[in-house]
């Protein structure tokens, strides 16, 4: 198995057809100007059109696997097997001005559905993980409230659709916890088809729908996505309160 982030076959790419995004893949706000008009794609329609007010993004659980690996960094794959994915997220207030400076935490599981740094965890709770910090890592949003992530599309576990963790500092007095999910059918063709999605037993059994955490997040917190050279770009607007 190789330590690099799999690509896609071109024609598996072409067959997919599940990117929704604009035609000029501009989705994010201005770095200098308020949002007037909604995304075309749903998972982006943050915007009251014409008034430049943001929709707060929904808070999510925290989940059971946090811890702050204190690992400032872009890729924050440590080797680990998947298909590419190259996370992008900017975070804005709720006048949609984008937010410069605010720590981004982000961590999910691997291709395997395992975190790194807990004990007990695989569908026989026999996989330790204690001690590494793969697939973790934080940085600072840009001038344009950007941070951008080297990664690979997670995997699954039990009981949870998949989604990748997120945490946002706007300040140093308030934090914003998320989840971002992304679209079942190009999970489904992942899982089934890819390695190393594929070397595991079992099938995935929560869809989005299923799930009640992404239920509760709503549209807001769906990924867009679209094809880049061998990986997929994930791309969302998180919208906070940066009283």
């Amino acid at each position: 198995m190789s330590d690099k982030p799999s690509s896609l076959p071109l024609s598996r790419r072409q067959a997919l057809g599940l990117i929704a995004i604009s035609a000029g893949g501009g989705v994010f706000l201005p770095g200098i100007a308020l949002a007037q008009q909604a995304s075309p794609y749903a998972g982006l329609a943050l915007f009251d059109s014409g008034a430049g007010v943001c929709a707060i993004t929904p808070e999510a659980t925290e989940g059971p696997f946090y811890f702050d690996p204190k690992l400032e960094r872009a890729d924050i794959t440590e080797g680990k097997a998947g298909v590419a994915l190259d996370l992008r997220l900017q975070v804005a207030d709720a006048g949609c001005r984008p937010l410069a400076g605010a720590r981004v935490d982000i961590w999910h599981c691997d291709a395997q559905g395992h975190y790194s740094g807990y004990p007990g965890q695989g569908d026989g709770q026999d996989v330790d993980t204690s001690g590494q910090s793969f697939l973790r890592g934080w940085q600072k949003t840009d001038d344009s409230g950007i941070v951008s992530f080297a990664t690979i599309y997670p995997g699954w576990y039990r009981g949870r659709t998949t989604h990748i963790h997120f945490k946002v500092f706007p300040n140093d007095n308030s934090v914003m916890t998320g989840q971002l999910f992304f679209p079942d059918g190009l999970s489904e063709q992942l899982f089934t088809t890819v390695a190393p999605y594929t070397d595991r037993s079992g099938k995935r059994d929560t869809s989005n729908a299923r799930d009640g955490i992404a239920r509760r997040a709503g549209p807001l917190s769906q990924a867009a996505l679209r094809e880049v050279a061998d990986a997929y770009q994930a791309l969302m607007i998180v919208a906070v309160r940066a009283d």
